[in-house]
């Protein structure tokens, strides 16, 4: 069955995001919470949100690679090849980072996660906001991941701007997570 993807709905979630919002979005797994990420205050309230620690680092995902340039490193084209050829799709890299990329997005690292989601609402609305988004699980930091919008409701009452209709994709489990430089698995499917 097709996805059907409302617009009504994205440029909701979009106004939420460039209001610095929090939002939530169906993702190939679970539910997502998402921000701007060159937004400070809005990445500071998502971790307070989730209870999550600042040094951990942020997933950002993008409808496509031109959305993540601005913060990967140079790298050569082996590497930059074997991450195009799981995208888009569940596979997030971590990337060395430009040394620009604020610290709430890289955490205690010099990498950034990144990847190009296959997830169609989450992919429409990154195209709408023309960059890309922070992606993390919608659940307190440790607890049960939020798979629909009324757990989304649940776990997180009011502090969510917007929760943007859809049905997550088919993974069990979150996307898993490799190191580009080196093609290590860090976090299995």
């Amino acid at each position: 069955m097709p996805v059907v993807i409302n617009r009504w709905h994205l440029k909701q979630a979009a106004c939420a995001f460039k209001q610095g919002g929090t939002i939530a979005y169906p993702t190939e797994s679970v539910y997502g919470l998402g921000c701007d990420p060159e937004n400070p205050e809005a990445v500071h309230e998502l971790l307070a949100i989730k209870n999550r620690p600042a040094d951990m680092g942020l997933i950002l995902i993008a409808a496509e690679l031109q959305q993540l340039q601005p913060y990967l490193s140079t790298m050569n084209r082996q590497i930059l090849d074997r991450m195009v050829a799981t995208w888009p799709g569940p596979v997030t890299w971590l990337v060395p980072a430009r040394p620009e990329v604020p610290e709430w997005i890289r955490g205690a690292h010099d990498t950034v996660a990144v990847r190009i989601t296959a997830h169609p609402v989450a992919a429409a609305l990154c195209a709408m906001i023309d960059t890309p988004l922070v992606s993390t699980s919608a659940n307190i930091h440790g607890g049960v991941v939020a798979r629909n919008m009324m757990q989304v409701r649940r776990i997180f009452g009011d502090a969510i701007a917007y929760i943007l209709p859809g049905h997550i994709g088919g993974l069990k489990n979150p996307t898993e997570i490799r190191d580009a430089l080196t093609n290590k698995v860090i976090r299995p499917v």
